[in-house]
């Protein structure tokens, strides 16, 4: 699914932002890599699937190097403890809703057994993340089906996407307006080369009165109603009560075609909550965020399947790496990206009305260009 042209982004809308982004300024900036969505929207049902391909479809079991990071652990990243010991991702990472994780882990594997056998025939970690939409889904529902990743997966495309109430962020909240699926890139010069840093974030996170943009406190000042924060709708111990301000959940993908090692993009993981901080987040307590970095460099090294039998002279692994010394630059590059995604996802995102009728409400346009000057 590609945003429509005529959809404006954060930047379009006078948000000035630092760095230099990619062609598309998302993710898909990063060579190899492909997003695709399956979004259902329809009454009680506002969820879907976004899948993350790191070196596209072709290349599903061919080791990146990679690395998390929780910020806070009120969620889940399936795969997480095999990427940490091994330091390699090889399958998509998909995003969905809380209650659809494992329908969406079946789902992928169902989809590498098919497609790539091969990769199958040993075992799978499959890495699935999610946020909670159940303020507008219906999330104890079956609505999301093991086909559903599939699908996704082969959506998966390059170049531009769309953003805001799509894939697994259909049904997703952010900062008390409506959230969703958001996206950016950043070039970065090494010596004579260029490297690319995209980053994907599912946004599900924050509290109204924390939002800032560029600095500009937009939650505090917005007219938009805000009912998932301020009416009684949450039902705990048989009472109705409004939702915990603050409380969600965000999964935030880094990827790179930069020769970083795992330790490396462990710290680039770590830079993820500086530019979620630049939006205005303190972390709440009942807001899952976790984070995943990976290089699409070095193809062929960091693998981990078993062996076909002893160990020769040529069972080595090769690799190029950037020195820690000169990292600072994809750190910066990394935090700016987060910090464009978040509002390129509340930018997208449209108002929506799902279960039982809750109502969740886009930041309006107006005010975006009201405070930055834009026409």
């Amino acid at each position: 699914m590609t945003q429509p042209t005529a959809v404006p982004r954060a930047r379009d809308l006078g948000i000035p932002f630092d760095g230099t982004p990619g062609a598309a300024n998302a993710i898909t900036d990063v060579p190899g890599v492909e997003v695709g969505y399956v979004t259902l929207s329809a009454g009680e049902v506002q969820t879907g699937v976004t899948a993350i391909l790191p070196r596209g479809r072709s290349g599903v079991g061919t080791a990146c190097a990679a690395a998390t990071y929780s910020l806070n652990g009120n969620g889940e990243l399936t795969g997480r403890s095999w990427i940490d010991e091994s330091g390699s991702l090889a399958l998509p990472v998909l995003i969905t809703n809380s209650h659809a994780i494992g329908t969406v882990h079946r789902g992928t594997i169902d989809w590498v057994a098919d497609a790539h056998p091969a990769v199958a025939a040993q075992w799978m970690l499959p890495v699935v993340g999610e946020t909670w939409d159940g303020y507008l889904n219906d999330i104890n529902g079956a609505h999301v089906l093991p086909r559903h990743a599939a699908e996704a997966i082969r959506e998966a495309h390059a170049g531009p996407i769309a953003e805001g109430s799509v894939g697994g962020g259909t049904g997703m909240n952010c900062y008390g307006f409506k959230g969703g699926s958001g996206s950016a890139s950043r070039v970065v010069g090494h010596g004579s080369g260029r490297y690319t840093v995209g980053v994907f974030l599912q946004a599900n996170f924050g509290k109204r009165s924390e939002l800032r943009l560029a600095g500009v406190p937009l939650g505090r000042r917005s007219a938009a109603p805000n009912p998932m924060e301020e009416t009684d709708w949450f039902t705990r111990d048989g009472t109705p009560q409004p939702a915990v301000a603050g409380a969600g959940s965000v999964i935030a993908v880094v990827a790179t075609d930069a020769p970083l090692l795992p330790s490396h993009l462990s710290a680039i993981a770590r830079r993820v909550p500086l530019g979620l901080a630049r939006t205005g987040t303190t972390g709440s307590h009942f807001s899952g965020d976790i984070f995943l970095a990976f290089s699409t460099a070095n193809a062929g090294a960091f693998a981990s399947r078993m062996p076909a039998g002893p160990a020769t002279d040529a069972d080595l692994d090769t690799v190029t790496a950037l020195p820690w010394g000169h990292l600072d630059p994809f750190f910066e590059a990394t935090v700016e990206a987060v910090e464009e995604a978040v509002a390129n996802a509340l930018v997208a995102a449209r108002d929506a009305v799902g279960r039982a009728g809750h109502a969740s409400y886009a930041l309006p346009h107006a005010e975006i260009r009201a405070a930055f000057g834009a026409r």
